[in-house]
């Protein structure tokens, strides 16, 4: 098996269509903004950032060979991303995200990540045909895995041979889709990256801050949590402690893939050999980054 990246994503790969506005919105609210259609998806969120920071990250997910997974996919190659492995099928559309932000946040966001559900399994093909791995020779490095697969699919790969020796880095999709990680909460091997409010859906409960959630969540069995709590503060929970940070104060002017470039600058720097303090900071720095308008770095 020849390897020519050095982590996998998978999950939604999709187009992001999302209406910005600088003004506080509310439920009926109509003011003028700008209206964008950008590569997005979680997985595809995390593995941009990567590239970024000068990883070369493959995906596995579904496009489907529309005219909009054609573009999609040539997009995907043009950012530095090895498409190689993406299922593409001839029977399902290209997931689509759409979203309405304010300068309060998101008012609202549907994810149509339809196709991606119904083609499962096939996506993990190349980790089981000798391709990226098999059942003899487990895929051994970073994994990237985002909540919008099924709960069955999440549930196999939580018990899957072919995950046996991956670092697993596992995040929600959305607070809705929470629940659908609660197989890697006892995961010995999984990483979760959550918000305070997917932090509770997990436990069951409500937090009032982060470095409550992610001790929580080591409570209920998880080997290791990170927790965001937006502007407010981040916690990592392991073995050896809640370490607890604030995120540098900006103007945010964008809310979406902020906690995927947070997940994803975290990853590198581990990846690099950093201090649990050192990635922690370089990941809110970067987030803070994203939300403000920039490019993490």
């Amino acid at each position: 098996m020849t390897q020519t990246h050095d982590i996998l994503c998978i999950g939604s790969v999709l187009w992001d269509v999302i209406g910005r506005s600088p003004a506080h919105m509310r439920q009926g609210s109509d003011v003028p903004g700008r209206i964008t259609r950008l590569p997005g998806g979680v997985a595809l969120n995390i593995a941009m950032t990567l590239a970024r920071f000068g990883l070369r990250p493959a995906l596995l997910t579904a496009i489907g060979r529309d005219r909009e997974g054609n573009e999609l996919v040539t997009a995907c190659s043009e950012l530095g991303l090895i498409t190689d492995h993406v299922y593409r099928s001839e029977d399902l559309p290209t997931d689509t995200y759409m979203a309405v932000e304010g300068a309060n946040g998101v008012i609202a966001a549907i994810a149509d990540a339809h196709s991606l559900e119904a083609a499962g399994d096939k996506i993990l093909r190349p980790l089981g045909d000798g391709t990226l791995g098999s059942e003899t020779t487990p895929y051994n490095g970073f994994i990237a895995l985002d909540g919008n697969l099924t709960q069955r699919l999440l549930e196999n790969i939580s018990l899957s041979p072919l995950f046996a020796h991956a670092d697993l880095r596992v995040a929600p999709a959305s607070p809705g889709k929470a629940t659908r990680l609660l197989p890697f909460l006892t995961h010995d091997r999984a990483v979760l990256y959550v918000n305070l409010e997917e932090a509770g859906l997990l436990c069951q409960t409500t937090f009032d801050s982060s470095a409550e959630a992610a001790a929580g969540l080591l409570a209920r069995g998880a080997r290791r949590a990170l927790v965001t709590d937006g502007g407010k503060s981040a916690s990592d929970a392991s073995a050896d402690g809640v370490l607890t940070q604030t995120p540098p104060s900006v103007l945010v002017t964008r809310v979406t893939g902020a906690g995927d470039t947070f997940m994803a600058a975290h990853i590198v720097a581990e990846a690099q050999g950093g201090s649990r303090d050192t990635a922690l900071a370089r990941a809110l720095n970067a987030a803070a980054t994203y939300v403000s308008g920039g490019n993490a770095k």
